[in-house]
């Protein structure tokens, strides 16, 4: 007897593939990362020299010390806005070095 499986939307077997897989998560992590100058903004962006996410903490190295005090004031906001635009809870911190 022949089984009869639901029609699924392609996009929801590419979340359950990449869940499977192990893939979701970096994939995540590199569209946050992605994100990041359209969230700072250009200018900060051009001062940041490396974005890295570990244990989910994001890690930029920003060049300027009055850049580095202006995002460390509203760092909790900026995890929300990446978290919510890369479309998961892919950081819950963001720490500034320099």
């Amino acid at each position: 007897m022949l089984e009869h499986h639901r029609a699924r939307p392609i996009d929801e077997l590419l979340a359950e593939f990449l869940r499977d897989s192990g893939l979701e998560q970096p994939l995540l992590e590199k569209r946050l990362m992605d994100l990041w100058p359209e969230v700072v903004g250009q200018m900060a962006a051009q001062l940041t020299s490396r974005l890295e996410i570990r244990n989910g903490v994001l890690y930029a190295y920003v060049r300027s010390a009055a850049l580095k005090a202006e995002l460390f004031q509203c760092r909790q906001l900026l995890v929300e806005r990446l978290n919510e635009r890369a479309g998961g809870r892919v950081i819950f911190d963001i720490r500034l070095l320099g």
